[in-house]
């Protein structure tokens, strides 16, 4: 795979409980400034060497939420490999068939849906704007706009579901017409300085999440889905191309607001406000804010973490040591006859952190492996 492309886009309409990402619902005007500071520090690396993109990701935030005129500048203006994967983000009660015809006009060909929950009473919890319908109309539009690829995004562990209520909504997900090809499930996690964090009354308990999760995995494995990465499952071929890119630490280039880079062993990530990123970009100056360079070692371990979230696994001796310390482990790991690897089974994947603790030479042991995370 070629670098991947990743555009962050910091417009909301309004911001969800939850979030605690780089977004602003009160900047709408600086979007075509920000836009032509994309297209700017964009150039900049071209120039500099910047390969064409294998994947494209504009993520935010609400992508959805630039006008169309803006949309097609920005998309059109990036080089891109023969079938490189083109991913936007949007809300459903975005999706539009003006909004569409710019995605088709600028290369788009995979659609990321923010649907967190097809249960009203979640939705209000977790201060999303749309409804069930919503959901159904935007994948039926896109599908008849000629985009083929649709992702459905969800969340579990919000205040008012039940265990009945979420699988509910995975199974008007695999219910929807056409069904998406890949559904991607995160469990709701309190962030600082949210709104959540400060109403104990709506925070989630880990061991209905753990549930719920098992849920996910019946209901989507059973319907013809695999797990890919922990919180990913997809059908056949339907695996987000530019999400696996991360996952096997390959080069991606962040543009815009505290866009994330890695090139080789650096990583480095842009300021954080929209306005502060347009003055410097506009000025010439770099946006970057931080970087970082991880000795070998350390890029050794981190690879092997983030393969052990993934169907890839990890070499059955980077966990050899602790599977003789501690039997139970075997447990959480199972051979993968494909590849000789060692995969995390359902139970592992519910306790990855504490497996991956494992891949470190010396980690005391920190809880009694197979119970719930709690």
């Amino acid at each position: 795979m070629g670098p991947g492309l990743y555009v962050h886009i910091p417009f909301c309409a309004s911001r969800c409980d939850y979030c605690a990402f780089a977004t602003w619902t009160d900047r709408h005007h600086l979007a075509p400034a920000y836009v032509e500071a994309c297209l700017r520090e964009y150039a900049e690396a071209r120039a500099g060497g910047l390969e064409s993109a294998s994947t494209i990701f504009l993520g935010g935030g609400t992508p959805s939420q630039l006008a169309n005129e803006d949309l097609v500048r920005l998309v059109s203006a990036f080089a891109r490999q023969p079938g490189a994967e083109v991913t936007v983000e949007a809300n459903p009660e975005d999706v539009t068939p003006h909004w569409l015809a710019a995605c088709v006009e600028s290369g788009v060909n995979r659609i990321s849906l923010g649907v967190q929950s097809l249960d009203p009473v979640v939705l209000k919890g977790l201060g999303r704007r749309h409804d069930p319908e919503a959901v159904a109309r935007a994948v039926a539009d896109i599908a008849g706009a000629g985009i083929e690829r649709c992702s459905v995004d969800l969340i579990y562990g919000g205040y008012g579901e039940t265990d009945e209520s979420w699988g509910r909504t995975l199974r008007g997900v695999l219910a929807l017409e056409p069904v998406p090809g890949h559904v991607s499930a995160y469990a709701l996690t309190v962030e600082a300085g949210t709104p959540l964090a400060g109403d104990v009354a709506r925070h989630p308990d880990d061991d209905v999440q753990a549930k719920r999760y098992e849920i996910a995995e019946e209901e989507l494995g059973g319907s013809g889905y695999a797990w890919y990465e922990i919180s990913n499952w997809s059908r056949p071929g339907e695996e987000s191309r530019h999400n696996l890119n991360y996952w096997m630490e390959g080069d991606y280039r962040g543009l815009g607001c505290a866009a994330h880079s890695h090139r080789a062993g650096r990583r480095w990530w842009n300021v954080r406000t929209p306005d502060r990123y347009i003055e410097l970009v506009s000025s010439g100056a770099s946006p970057e804010a931080v970087s970082e360079a991880l000795p070998l070692e350390a890029r050794r371990l981190e690879s092997l973490e983030l393969a052990l979230r993934t169907r890839l696994g990890v070499p059955p001796e980077a966990l050899e040591e602790a599977l003789e310390a501690e039997p139970a482990l075997q447990e959480l790991v199972a051979l993968d006859e494909r590849n000789g690897h060692l995969v995390l089974t359902l139970g592992g994947r519910l306790l990855a952190n504490e497996v991956a603790c494992r891949l470190r030479p010396n980690t005391p042991k920190v809880i009694e492996i197979g119970a719930r995370p709690g």
